[in-house]
Parts: C-alpha cells; sequence; structure tokens
C-alpha cells in the first residue's frame, strides 16, 4: 500500500505527540519474528541511537511504509545514510535518509501474546539472522513453497468445479 506525502507526515506526527504508533503487518520480509495480522508498535527513536538489529520503521521515496532490520549508516554523496535488510530478503533496501525515518519497533502483538523486542527470544533471533546470512535465503525459499502449494490448492478447488 501507498501512501501519500500527507499521511507519512501525518504518521511521523503521531509517533511524536503519542510516543508511539500501531500498525498491522502486510509482508513477508521479517518472518518469522513479525508475520501478517501482527501489530507492531513503533516507539520514537533517535536516529543516533540506532543500533545494528533494531527494526526500523520506514517509508520509501515512493510513499511505501516497510519495517526492517538496521545494518548500518553510510556517508554517500556526503549525505548520511541508513542501510536496512528485511529478514527474508536477499539484499540490502536502497539507502535511507535520516528524514524517511519514522520510528523503532518495541513490541508486537501476535494472536495469543505481546512480545517485547528486548525479549531474549527476539533479541537471539536478530543475532542469529544478522550473523548467519544463508537463513535469508532459506526463510525466503520456504515462503516460496509455502505460497506455491497455497496457490496450487487453490488451483485445485478452481479446476474441479
Amino acid at each position: 500500500m501507498l501512501f501519500d506525502e500527507a499521511t507519512i507526515c501525518f504518521l511521523k506526527s503521531a509517533v511524536e505527540k503519542d510516543g508511539f504508533l500501531e500498525l498491522p503487518a502486510q509482508g513477508n520480509s521479517m518472518f518469522p519474528l513479525i508475520q501478517r495480522g501482527d501489530v507492531c508498535r513503533f516507539i520514537l527513536s533517535n536516529p543516533d541511537s540506532l543500533e545494528k538489529g533494531n527494526i526500523v520503521l520506514f517509508h520509501t521515496e515512493h510513499g511505501q511504509l516497510i519495517a526492517h532490520r538496521f545494518l548500518r549508516k553510510e556517508l554517500i554523496d556526503e549525505n548520511q545514510h541508513y542501510i536496512l535488510k528485511g529478514d527474508t530478503n536477499l539484499g540490502c533496501d536502497v539507502p535511507v535518509k535520516e528524514g524517511q525515518l519514522i520510528g523503532k519497533l518495541s513490541s508486537i502483538k501476535k494472536k495469543d501474546r505481546e512480545l517485547s523486542v528486548e525479549n531474549s527470544a527476539a533479541n537471539l533471533w536478530g543475532m542469529f539472522i544478522l550473523s548467519l546470512p544463508f537463513l535469508s535465503g532459506m526463510l525466503r525459499k520456504y515462503l516460496n513453497w509455502k505460497n506455491q502449494k497455497l496457490w496450487s490448492t487453490v488451483w485445485r478447488k478452481l479446476t474441479s468445479l
């Protein structure tokens, strides 16, 4: 889903005013930690305080909202940029400018519980995914297999009507 500039400004203002913003997860790029339908709480965060492994909500220049893992800062054309990556993505996102950052993930509401990102299991997962890059490829293959299996089931049902 794409958002216009006014909506993105509203979301940034909400985080600044209320101290947090809650949004439902839509994609699979942070699977299995964040899954479709989980409600993610993002808090106001100073970009200078970001640490490797934090999950950051940002917007693309086209208006897409994305929450991916912070890897590092890079100076590009004398401007500070942030390098982020989804856990199931094989490569990094296009470098993000500070003005595109909205907040840092603090918790995830799952169906039956709420998980703080300070939780040891969430931290352990972050360490694994950052230390073992091949996990991203394995997760991507699993999601592709799962999606293919779903579509072949739907196709069988449709063609049997």
